[in-house]
């Protein structure tokens, strides 16, 4: 391993990106930061960079241009766009999936038929590219059923239909083309029971080492009611009694089969690969795969864990990875989001924020900016509907979400949201 320092660009402006740069930032090796599109938060930890992040010429020649040593790749859109090929054709490493790769997020027919491939657990399907076909279908199964546009719709495009009727409404909103390209096709799948869990892990293409287990919490209201969100809330990690070392064991040997799969067909994985599993009676069987880390899991998981992330980046690039780069500490991390009023629907931006220095003057508690801007008069306002994540790590799980929501209190802006029962299920 060498110990030279190395300048870094981070694609992405969310609460993820933010716990990315502060975990980059820890390691000796980092060099200049550079953040694109950044928020109010990372602006102050590193370089604000003007540039299409979704462009992959502009990102590989800019990156050349500043001798760039890693490009770090936040969100989905980048990497389906094939950002990632272009950095690394032009000799950059790069820490993200190329554009092939990246398909297991960006199309759920290609990654449905390489789980198929794969022999991985995961629910029975259909593919449609034709409205009637897929109606007719709909009312032969009947419901509970999922409705999923088949590309990226910003998390928007599944609908899990409990009647009949929602079903086919939602089959008519995703031929509608009011999620664009990613609803030209659909694709319909049987209704999962169980418990969610998020299992991420680092590959290079031939090593898997899995990171902490966290629990999202996506609806928008307490008790889990309310509309789907981007994620309210999330702690790490997930008790045994909720995950057992078996399921554990069964997600990585899954993931694994995927990146194994991938590889024999030549395509090299590097990167995160994210799956969301449905625990269920018969065991986990997955629900979907991201192409990059989660969003607010990356707020749990990162705090507690022990490594030099700018070595492991660039090992998942060049096909280095060791399970042993990677470990962890014994402590819990809760992690509880602040909204706009009215999120995940329409709201309000530009309300000032006060009160972030006094929350992360508690012992342990990190503010992670998501939907954040910095004012013309220097002062930090909303711009998005998921405004902050508020993490707290103590050594045990009562500690942490207590301190979590204390910070919570002490954060203040017109129209503030937030749940306040993240992470209740790990205490049963």
């Amino acid at each position: 391993m060498s110990n030279a320092k190395v300048d870094i660009l981070l694609l992405g402006s969310g609460g993820r990106e933010h716990a990315l740069l502060v975990k980059l930032a820890e390691s000796s090796r980092a060099g200049k930061l550079y953040v694109a599109p950044g928020n109010g938060g990372m602006d102050a930890m590193a370089q604000k960079v003007e540039l299409d992040a979704e462009s992959p010429v502009a990102v590989a020649t800019w990156a050349r241009e500043h001798n760039v040593g890693l490009v770090v790749i936040g969100p989905e859109a980048p990497l389906v766009a094939g950002v990632a090929d272009a950095v690394r054709s032009a000799g950059i490493p790069c820490f993200g999936p190329n554009g092939d790769a990246a398909q297991m997020e960006g199309s759920k027919k290609f990654a449905k038929q390489v789980m198929a491939r794969a022999g991985v657990p995961t629910a029975a399907y259909r593919s449609f590219t034709e409205q009637e076909p897929c109606e007719a279908y709909v009312r032969q199964v009947g419901a509970p059923i999922v409705i999923k546009a088949d590309g990226l719709a910003a998390g928007k495009g599944v609908i899990v239909a409990k009647t009949l009727e929602e079903a086919l409404e939602g089959v008519r909103e995703c031929f509608s083309g009011v999620f664009g390209d990613a609803g030209a096709t659909v694709v319909v799948e049987e209704t999962l029971e169980g418990p969610e869990c998020s299992l991420l892990a680092l590959t290079d293409g031939k090593t898997v080492v899995p990171l902490a287990t966290a629990q999202d919490h996506k609806r928008a209201l307490d008790g889990d009611k309310g509309p789907n969100t981007g994620g309210m809330g999330v702690y790490s990690p997930v008790p045994e009694h909720l995950v057992s070392a078996e399921d554990l064991a069964t997600m990585v040997e899954v993931e694994q089969r995927v990146v194994d799969e991938l590889a024999s067909e030549g395509i090299t994985y590097s990167g995160c690969l994210y799956g969301g599993f449905m625990l269920t009676a018969e065991g986990p069987k997955v629900l979907e795969f991201n192409a990059r880390f989660g969003d607010p899991e990356t707020q749990v998981v990162l705090p507690r864990m022990k490594a030099d992330l700018v070595d492991v980046f660039l090992a998942c690039d060049d096909g280095t990875l060791t399970p042993d780069m990677v470990s962890w500490d014994n402590d819990w991390a809760v992690s509880v989001v602040l909204t706009s009023a009215g999120y995940p629907g329409s709201y309000e931006k530009g309300k000032v924020i006060t009160g972030i220095e006094k929350a992360e003057a508690l012992e342990g508690v990190t503010v992670y900016h998501a939907g954040t801007a910095v004012s013309e008069d220097g002062s930090i306002v909303t711009s998005g509907g998921r405004v902050l994540d508020v993490t707290a790590v103590a050594p045990t799980f009562e500690e942490a979400r207590a301190r979590a929501y204390e910070a919570c209190e002490l954060i203040d802006f017109e129209g503030k949201t937030y749940r306040s029962d993240i992470g209740l299920r790990a205490v049963k």
